[in-house]
């Protein structure tokens, strides 16, 4: 998918780590939008995440241009990504199913557009994140409140 604005250099406060990482899997900024971008365009068509998404995201391009440093952040350790994903996943109405969904779109995606080492560095990164969300979204389903940060 065409970008709207160009994506910033790598800057990396771990850079030969950075370096290395992308090396070795093949993956940068340019291959970790295509791989947003096509994710969430999968996402948005499913039966069972998109209206899920609809019901909270209207304006997809700052969402998409998070993501991108989200994944520049835990895939490259870019320290790109300045958020907190817990508190917007743990009060979300989902199951485990929706979290498998979740990763079996996220693996067809990687698959599509990455190398297969590549493939599988965001795919182990996007399973411990999808177990971690889903934990906070029991507790929160339990506990009837939303975990803070602090």
């Amino acid at each position: 998918m065409p970008q709207t604005q160009p994506l910033p250099p790598i800057r990396s406060a771990r850079p030969a780590m950075t370096a290395e990482v992308m090396a070795r899997t093949g993956l940068d900024e340019a291959v970790l939008a295509r791989l947003v971008h096509a994710f969430y365009a999968k996402v948005r068509g499913d039966a069972m995440l998109g209206p899920i998404f609809a019901d909270r995201i209207t304006d997809w391009e700052p969402h998409l241009e998070r993501m991108v440093a989200f994944w520049s952040s835990v895939a490259l350790m870019t320290g790109r990504y300045h958020g907190a994903p817990v508190p917007k996943h743990a009060g979300l109405p989902v199951t485990w199913d929706h979290f498998e969904r979740w990763l079996a779109l996220f693996r067809a995606t990687a698959d599509e557009v990455c190398t297969p080492e590549g493939a599988a560095h965001v795919v182990e990164r996007a399973e411990r994140i999808a177990r971690s969300l889903h934990m906070a979204a029991v507790d929160t389903q339990r506990s009837g409140s939303v975990p803070s940060l602090g």
